[in-house]
C-alpha cells in the first residue's frame, strides 16, 4: 500500500513538471514570434548612460548620432546626461564619489592617470585590438596617444579612452577688414614675426566714426588660452622635459609674457580691462570690430553667421621662427564597472571612429574629422568656411601641443600661474617680477602632485 502511494505521487509530480515546462516553452515561442530576435528567447534591452557636455549645436549633433547608433544596435538604449561645460567636472567627480559612474563619459586627458590608478576607467585595448571596425592608423596619433597610459607615463601603453575630437586652437582673422583697409592678407604658410604682427595691428586699430574713441582693435586675446602660442614660439615652456621642474623663470618666458602684456599697455592694439567691461573681446569679434581672434573647430557652426568673412592663419612666431599653439581634446571613456562593456565600447567607437558618426558630427560643424583620410578631403574643400581649414590640420599634425597640465597628476600648479596674473596684463607689474614670484609657489604644488601620483600607483 505504501509503495503504491509513493508511485502515484511520483507520476503526479512528473505530470505537473511537464505541464509547467510546456507552458514556459509556449511563452518563449510566443515572444520569439514578436520579432525580438530569432534566438527563440526575448532580447534584453541594454541601457547605457552617456554623460557629456557641450553647447546647443553640439547637443543637437550628438543627439542625432546617438539616435543613429540605437537604430544600428537594436536592443541598446542610451540615456544621455548633458551638463553645462563649467559644471561638468564637478558633476562627474560627484558621480565618481557616489559610485554612480556613467557607462560612457567625457573626461579630461589630465585626469587619465588618476582615473586609471583609481580603477574608474576600463582598459579599451583588448576591445580595440579585436575590432574590425577600428583602424587606429587612420585616427590622429596625437589624439589616441593622449589616452594611453602604461602605469608610469601618459602617452604610451594601453588605451583608456578614445578622442572625442582634437581641438586645434587656431588664429582667425577678419578677412573683410583687411580688404576694406587695403592691407595684404596674411600668408597661410609663413608666420608673421612679432614686430610684423604689431605693425599690422596698429594699422587696423582705429577710430572709425571720428568721435575720438577707438572702436576697432587689432587683437583681444585671453591670456589663459593665448599666451601659450607666444611662450612656446619663443622657445620657453611652463615645465621641463622631465615634467618635474617649473621653468617659468626662463628669461625667454618672461620676454613672451611681457610682449603679451605690451600689446595692451604699450602698443594699445587691444582693448584695456576698462574697455572690456562695456564690450568683451568675443563680442567685438562677433560684431566685426576685432581683426584677430582665436578660432576652435567648435566655433565653426556659430561663425557661419558672422557679418564678415573670416579665415585662419599661423600664429605670429617669436625667436624660434616657428608658430605654436595648443591642441585640446576630450576623451570618451568607459566605466570599469559597466554592466555592458561590449555595448559601451561600441558606443565610444561609433562616436569617435566610425565613418557614419564622424560624418554627422563634421557636417554639423562642431569638430574636425578624427579620421585622417576624411579630414584631408574635408580640408581640401575651400568652398566652405573657413577656406584655410588646412591650418587646423597643420596644428594637429605639426605644431600643436598639449597644455602643460596634461603631463602631471593634476594641473593645480599650472592653473596657479593664471590666478594672479592680472597686474601684469594691466601693466602694474613686470613679467620678470611675476615669474620670479610665482615659480616657487608653482614648484611646491608640482612637487605635491608628483608625490600624490606615487601614492596612487597600484602595487
Amino acid at each position: 500500500m505504501v509503495k503504491k502511494k509513493s508511485w502515484f505521487m511520483l507520476v503526479s509530480l512528473i505530470f505537473i513538471l511537464s505541464t509547467v515546462l510546456a507552458a514556459c516553452g509556449g511563452k518563449e515561442n510566443s515572444e520569439a514570434g514578436n520579432g525580438n530576435g530569432g534566438s527563440g528567447k526575448a532580447s534584453e534591452t541594454k541601457e547605457l548612460t552617456f554623460m557629456y557636455r557641450g553647447g546647443t549645436d553640439e547637443q543637437k549633433a550628438y543627439t542625432e548620432v546617438v539616435k543613429k547608433f540605437e537604430e544600428d544596435h537594436p536592443g541598446v538604449k542610451v540615456k544621455m546626461v548633458v551638463t553645462a561645460a563649467d559644471q561638468y567636472a564637478t558633476k562627474l567627480k560627484a558621480a565618481i564619489t557616489g559610485n554612480k559612474v556613467p557607462d560612457v563619459f567625457y573626461f579630461e586627458s589630465g585626469d587619465l592617470k588618476a582615473y586609471v590608478n583609481s580603477g574608474i576607467l576600463k582598459n579599451l585595448t583588448p576591445y580595440l585590438n579585436y575590432s574590425e571596425d577600428i583602424n587606429l592608423d587612420n585616427i590622429w596619433k596625437y589624439g589616441v596617444d593622449l589616452y594611453r597610459y602604461d602605469g608610469e607615463m601618459a602617452g604610451q601603453g594601453d588605451i583608456y579612452g578614445m578622442p572625442k575630437d582634437v581641438g586645434p586652437f587656431a588664429l582667425g582673422y577678419n578677412k573683410t577688414m583687411f580688404e576694406k583697409e587695403g592691407i595684404p592678407l596674411p600668408d597661410n604658410d609663413v608666420p608673421m614675426t612679432w614686430d610684423e604682427f604689431i605693425e599690422v595691428n596698429k594699422k587696423l586699430t582705429k577710430d572709425t566714426d571720428g568721435d575720438g574713441k577707438v572702436d576697432q582693435y587689432g587683437t583681444g586675446f585671453n591670456v589663459n588660452w593665448a599666451l601659450q602660442a607666444f611662450v612656446w614660439s619663443n622657445g620657453a615652456d611652463w615645465i621641463d622635459e622631465t615634467k618635474t621642474k617649473v621653468t617659468i623663470d626662463d628669461p625667454k618666458f618672461a620676454e613672451a609674457l611681457q610682449f603679451f602684456a605690451d600689446m595692451q599697455n604699450v602698443h594699445k592694439i587691444t582693448p584695456s580691462a576698462e574697455d572690456a567691461q562695456t564690450l568683451d573681446t568675443y563680442q567685438r569679434w562677433m560684431k566685426g570690430e576685432l581683426a584677430f581672434f582665436p578660432v576652435g573647430p567648435w566655433d565653426m557652426s556659430t561663425y557661419e553667421g558672422l557679418p564678415f568673412e573670416y579665415d585662419l592663419m599661423p600664429y605670429p612666431a617669436g625667436s624660434t621662427g616657428k608658430p605654436a599653439t595648443w591642441t585640446g581634446s576630450l576623451g570618451i571613456g568607459v566605466s570599469e564597472k559597466t554592466k555592458y562593456p561590449e555595448e559601451a565600447v561600441a558606443l565610444v567607437n561609433y562616436l569617435t571612429a566610425s565613418k557614419e558618426g564622424m560624418e554627422m558630427l563634421v557636417n554639423a560643424k562642431v569638430q574636425i574629422p578624427n579620421l585622417i583620410d576624411m579630414a584631408e578631403e574635408w580640408a581640401a574643400d575651400t568652398s566652405t568656411k573657413p577656406a584655410n581649414k588646412q591650418e587646423f590640420l597643420d596644428i594637429v599634425g605639426d605644431y600643436g601641443r598639449v597644455l602643460p597640465g596634461h603631463y602631471t597628476y593634476n594641473a593645480e600648479w599650472y592653473n596657479l600661474f593664471f590666478t594672479d596674473i592680472q597686474p601684469v596684463i594691466d601693466g602694474k607689474m613686470t613679467a620678470e617680477e611675476y615669474v620670479k614670484q610665482q615659480q616657487p609657489k608653482m614648484q611646491k604644488l608640482l612637487d605635491r602632485a608628483i608625490e600624490q601620483e606615487q601614492k596612487s600607483k597600484k602595487k
